[in-house]
């Protein structure tokens, strides 16, 4: 056996001879003990090395025929598609009707994922071929917003507003955010730069549709491609909606609250007596509650003071012993005059819209206002408790025996609401309808269908939040001011009163199943609004839709 090195290219070395020709004789690759390398007898002639195969190792012959790259799978990969993937035909794009209102179309786009919505068509033209000057539009935006939060409006209509504005200027990628106090809104330039987030917070409330409607008309101006609206211009009339006085003095606003409480006393049975008396003390509290507000007591306080006068002059009612005259309707009456309907229902449709946070804050100012009427009037009900006065339940929560004058009643009582709520001139004869027509449906059912009052409560509030909702589409407007109103004759005023008078005597389980009833009625009032609104939304075209089966929710959730 020749040695390995022994020979180059077939030519023999003259120093073969002299090397040892023995076993001992290894190369610095000789294989480590112990393994067999053993090559074939045709192999024999030729060298081996460390990069030899091993035995039995199966390499998969390669395919000359075939070209390979780096991106080549391995034979072993098994592609498969994923559980969820996009369609060949993609995902369908969402289109805005340009004949639906705004808040139809905001509303879509709030509840369309952010990759899935359509870029901005900007309908108001800038100087600067740079675009907007971006802190300015969301500090327009904010400022817009914090007028509606304020107002009342419900946080989805907030959002929508908001959105509705900075898309008029251009702004894509733009998130907001709305909670009971603090408004929010975020803008992403682009996937590169840093967002640019700006807050507001609110603090002052009050109660004015008037300028509630003057902002949703800005809203849609901005939005619309007919009216160029720059930012000077809207912050303009921004300022000239701030500045405005409110429609109605202050002695209107009193004479409307004794108009209230009267019409609501003789809603549940009361004559003309019962009628003079409400009304005195609805204005007495009204002002008692100015004086407080003008020394800056907390709204807490107000309504305690507010609610003292009624049950005092309905405890005055019963030491005189009239014949006929129903002390209970004269508190009753007074008590409608303070029930937070207006608030209880935007917190009830928070909730259900899915803005929980808001919809808790609400309810809970709602609570605290109710606990501030339950003050005063059991104040009130002790001291005349105390003095002999014979205050029992002796009337029904809603009397039946004079439809007309009832009906005539529940219009004066929306008449007045909308009156307190500082609502336009051009709106005050629609709600009047809205009312007298939620009453009939009310007593119809109730009384003539002797179905359950909740039920009938929630069906007449239906018909409301419908009629509202269809009114607003109509005129680009807010729901609140043909919806707050007209829900009126329906609260629980009744239910409310007993179950204080109860309390007041030491029948605490009597007195709080009277207000738990009153309780029920009034999210039956709020969810029935609520449902109204969404069924008008329902039935008629939807923005962006393919069909109109298609409807977005709220939440895209299932619960868990």
């Amino acid at each position: 056996m020749d040695s390995v090195g022994g020979s180059v290219g077939g030519v023999a070395s003259d120093d073969d001879d002299r090397k040892p020709q023995s076993d001992e004789a290894h190369s610095a690759f000789a294989p480590v003990g112990g393994y067999d390398t053993a090559l074939p007898v045709e192999a024999e002639e030729h060298p081996t090395s460390e990069f030899t195969v091993p035995r039995g190792l199966r390499i998969p012959p390669a395919h000359e025929d075939a070209e390979s790259s780096a991106f080549t799978p391995p034979p072993s990969f098994e592609a498969r598609p994923p559980a969820h993937f996009t369609p060949a035909e993609g995902v369908p794009m969402i289109k805005l009707i340009r004949g639906a209102p705004w808040q139809d179309q905001m509303r879509t786009m709030l509840r369309t994922p952010a990759a899935e919505r359509p870029a901005p068509e900007a309908t108001q033209r800038h100087e600067d071929e740079s675009g907007p000057a971006v802190p300015r539009v969301l500090d327009l935006t904010l400022r817009i917003g914090e007028l509606l939060l304020a107002g009342g409006e419900g946080a989805e209509d907030v959002e929508a507003a908001l959105f509705a504005v900075t898309r008029s200027y251009g702004l894509d990628r733009c998130e907001p955010n709305v909670t009971f106090t603090e408004l929010s809104i975020s803008y992403q330039p682009s996937l590169v730069e840093d967002p640019v987030t700006a807050t507001r917070t609110v603090r002052r409330r009050g109660t004015d549709y008037t300028r509630l409607a003057a902002v949703y008309r800005l809203v849609d101006d901005i939005g619309s491609t007919q009216v160029e609206v720059s930012l000077e211009e809207a912050y303009r009339r921004l300022a000239e909606i701030r500045r405005n006085r409110h429609p109605y003095p202050g002695w209107a606003l009193t004479a409307a609250a004794g108009l209230l409480a009267g019409a609501a006393a003789t809603l549940v049975g009361g004559g003309v007596v019962v009628f003079v008396a409400a009304a005195l003390g609805a204005m007495l509290g009204d002002r008692l509650a100015w004086l407080a507000a003008g020394r800056g007591m907390p709204e807490f306080y107000q309504f305690v003071v507010a609610a003292m006068p009624p049950a005092a002059m309905g405890c005055a009612i019963s030491l005189l012993d009239l014949p006929g005259v129903k002390a209970s309707a004269v508190i009753t009456g007074g008590l409608f005059a303070l029930i937070p309907g207006r608030a209880l229902v935007a917190g009830v449709q928070d909730g259900l819209t899915g803005y929980y946070l808001t919809a808790a804050a609400r309810l809970l100012e709602v609570a605290y206002l109710i606990v501030g009427i339950v003050c005063g009037v059991l104040i009130a009900l002790s001291l005349g408790l105390a003095l002999g006065a014979g205050l029992n339940p002796e009337t029904a929560i809603h009397s039946p025996s004079r439809p007309l004058i009832q009906i005539a009643a529940a219009m004066a009582l929306s008449f007045s609401f909308a009156v307190l709520l500082q609502q336009e001139r051009s709106t005050v004869l629609m709600v009047t309808l809205n009312g007298g027509v939620a009453w009939v449906v009310f007593g119809a059912m109730a009384t003539a269908g002797h179905m359950s009052p909740v039920a009938a409560t929630a069906a007449a509030a239906g018909l409301v939040g419908l009629f509202g909702q269809l009114l607003s589409r109509y005129r680009f407007a807010s729901a609140l001011p043909y919806v707050t109103a007209a829900i009126g004759p329906l609260l629980p005023g009744s239910a409310f009163y007993f179950g204080l008078l109860e309390i007041a005597r030491s029948d605490i389980p009597q007195g709080l199943s009277s207000l738990s009833k009153a309780v029920t009625l009034a999210l039956a009032i709020a969810i029935g609004v609520n449902l109204g609104g969404e069924l008008a939304r329902l039935f008629l075209r939807r923005p962006g839709a393919a069909s109109p089966a298609g409807r977005s929710a709220a939440k895209r959730t299932r619960g868990f």
